[in-house]
């Protein structure tokens, strides 16, 4: 069982949907494939849709989409998101991040996303940070692993060993380091500290260890986190929504189940028939709809408690 679990982390299969058996998988809405993030003039494109792109000498970009968007999203709200390459941290000790900022509809919120064991350049985790942008937020992907991601091509067996050389100090330093950041730099730029954190798999069990030792969070959003510390839940003070599927061998439901009840305002949203990844590596049809349904919550639950939760504070202050 250990061992069909390691080749599931590895290789995001569902063990429901048996392993070694790779689905086709359908492109969700949006896909959008980076060819090049550093290049002068990097190639950009859009899989299904008719898209126009300007790209800029600079590592920002504009994007501009014809589409109209599903789920009530505003393509007009979509219609310009910058992203920047950066390097956080000190001269000898800095790794790479990447900023998507939205232009047009900016809710001056920051969120910090974090990823799974393909990194912050895998085209799934920049899509979705991308979308998420569209609805006007600010949103920081950190290199968690500092230019060492999981290859998909790497062996299953390999998988313990490289996740060795991922040191857990350094992995937390470097989300303290990103979190300073986004202060440091929101606010400079006129951008309010409304914080909140999404995390997939690897990144949803070090979201758990951010938010259990760091006060600037208001909420955070786990995508079936993995290695997940239980005992963390009793030092978490916000509220956090959890997703995961229920055929899930790497986040048991059970412990999620557990966290919800522990941390004080949270919820635990369980998909039946899905697995490991299905949110933002769909892989068929079934998953596509549930992962669009996750992609609201997750827009619905940051609208309520990091754009909503202030409004009514101003009010409150206001009227007290």
């Amino acid at each position: 069982m250990a061992t069909a679990v390691a080749i599931a982390e590895a290789l995001h299969f569902s063990l429901a949907s048996g392993l070694g058996v790779h689905r086709q998988r359908r492109p969700p809405l949006l896909r959008l494939s980076f060819i090049s993030s550093v290049n002068s003039y990097g190639l950009f494109y859009f899989d299904q849709f008719r898209h126009s792109c300007l790209r800029r000498k600079t590592t920002n970009y504009v994007l501009r989409t014809k589409v109209k968007l599903e789920d009530g999203v505003d393509d007009d709200a979509c219609e310009l998101v910058n992203g920047t390459e950066l390097l956080i941290g000190e001269s000898g000790d800095s790794f790479r991040a990447y900023l998507f900022k939205a232009v047009k509809n900016n809710n001056g919120t920051g969120l910090l996303l974090l990823s799974d064991i393909f990194g912050f350049e895998d085209s799934s985790t920049r899509d979705f940070a991308y979308q998420i942008a569209c609805n006007g937020y600010n949103v920081l992907v950190p290199d968690l692993f500092r230019g060492d991601p999981w290859k998909k091509w790497q062996p299953a067996a390999e998988l313990e060993h490289w996740l060795a050389r991922q040191h857990p100090e350094r992995v937390a330093k470097d989300i303290e380091s990103s979190t300073k950041w986004m202060i440091d730099e929101f606010t400079a730029a006129g951008i309010s500290k409304k914080l909140g954190v999404i995390g997939f798999c690897f990144g949803g069990g070090r979201l758990m260890e951010a938010l259990a030792k760091n006060s600037h969070f208001r909420t955070g959003i786990c995508f079936y986190g993995t290695r997940i510390n239980l005992s963390l839940a009793e030092f978490i003070n916000v509220p956090v929504l959890f997703i995961c599927g229920d055929e899930d061998p790497l986040c048991p439901m059970s412990l999620v189940l557990e966290m919800e009840k522990t941390i004080e305002g949270s919820k635990a949203v369980i998909f039946s028939g899905r697995g490991h990844g299905f949110a933002h590596r769909p892989e068929s049809h079934e998953d596509d709809r549930d992962a669009e349904d996750a992609f609201n919550l997750l827009r619905n639950w940051l609208k309520h408690h990091l754009i909503l939760d202030q409004e009514n504070s101003v009010l409150n202050s206001q009227y007290a």
